[in-house]
C-alpha cells in the first residue's frame, strides 16, 4: 500500500499544561491531535489554539529544526512536551506546497504532480491511516486545511489553486463514509493570511493590495483567527457539523 512521505520529524509532541488566564476552555482535554506543517504560520497557531483548549498535540514538519523551534515556542506559552500518546482524536492535515507561481499552462507536469501528491494525494492517505485509531477511540474530527484559492482561483496560482479546490471536494466525499463511523470531516479555507508561506502576495504593497483588491477585503488574515475556526470544528460545539468547508476569508465571496 502507498503511503504519504510524512515528515521524519514527527516526533515532538504537545500536552498542554493549565495557562495563567482564567476561564480558558479546556474543551479538549484528554484530546490527542496531530497537526502537520505545524511549526510555522497557520499551522503553529492551530497547533497552540488546539493545545491552550487541553489538547495534546503532535506537530510535524519536513525539518527537525523547525519541530524544535516550534515545541520552544509552545512551550513558552504554558504547553508542556511529551514523549508519546499513543492515540488521535484530531487530525488537522494543513501540509502545502506551492512551486509555481505564473501563467497556468507555464506549469509542466513535475509541478502538477509534486502540488497533488502533497496538498491533495498524502492529505487523503493520512486520513486513511488515521481513521482506524480514531475509531478504536470511539470517534474524532478531521479538518483538511483548503484555501479561498480553492473556491476563487488566483493569478498565478493555477495548480495550487486546483488542488485546493480538489480538497473542497475531498471532505465532501469522505464525510459520509466516515460519519457513521463516529468521524466527523470538515474542512478550513482561508483567505490571504499573513504568513511566510504567503509573503509572496503580501510583502510587496502592489501586489498586496491587487491580491487584497481581487478578493475583495480590507487586509490580511492571521494565523490566530484561521485557527479559533479549526479549534470550533475540532470540538463538542461542532459535534452536529459535518461534511462542510468553513470559509475563514474576510468576507471574500466565492466566485464557484
Amino acid at each position: 500500500m502507498w503511503r504519504p512521505s510524512l515528515p521524519v520529524s514527527l516526533r515532538a509532541a504537545l500536552g498542554a499544561a493549565p495557562l495563567s488566564s482564567a476561564g480558558t476552555p479546556r474543551a479538549l482535554e484528554g484530546k490527542v491531535a496531530l497537526v502537520t506543517a505545524g511549526t510555522d504560520g497557520i499551522g503553529v497557531g492551530v497547533a497552540e489554539a488546539l493545545g491552550v483548549a487541553g489538547a495534546r498535540v503532535f506537530i510535524s514538519s519536513r525539518r527537525a529544526q523547525n519541530v524544535q523551534r516550534a515545541v520552544e515556542q509552545l512551550r513558552g506559552r504554558g504547553l508542556q512536551a511529551l514523549d508519546t500518546f499513543g492515540a488521535i482524536d484530531i487530525l488537522v492535515s494543513n501540509a502545502a506546497v506551492n512551486p509555481h507561481f505564473g501563467p497556468a499552462l507555464e506549469a509542466d507536469e513535475s509541478t502538477w504532480d509534486k502540488v497533488f501528491q502533497v496538498n491533495v494525494t498524502a492529505a487523503a492517505m493520512l486520513v486513511r491511516l488515521v481513521v482506524p485509531h480514531m475509531e478504536k477511540r470511539g470517534g474524532g474530527a478531521i479538518i483538511l486545511m483548503s484555501s479561498i484559492a480553492g473556491y476563487q482561483p488566483m493569478t498565478g496560482l493555477a495548480p495550487y489553486s486546483v488542488s485546493k479546490a480538489a480538497l473542497l471536494a475531498l471532505v465532501a466525499a469522505l464525510s459520509p463514509e466516515l460519519l457513521p463511523r463516529g468521524i466527523r470531516v470538515n474542512g478550513v479555507a482561508p483567505g490571504l493570511i499573513r504568513t511566510r508561506f504567503s509573503a509572496a502576495l503580501w510583502q510587496d504593497e502592489a501586489v498586496r493590495e491587487r491580491a487584497l483588491k481581487e478578493l475583495g477585503v480590507e487586509r490580511l488574515g492571521t494565523p490566530q483567527e484561521v485557527a479559533q475556526a479549526v479549534l470550533f470544528l475540532a470540538s463538542p460545539q461542532a459535534a452536529y457539523v459535518a461534511g462542510q468547508t468553513l470559509l475563514v476569508a474576510g468576507g471574500a465571496r466565492p466566485r464557484l
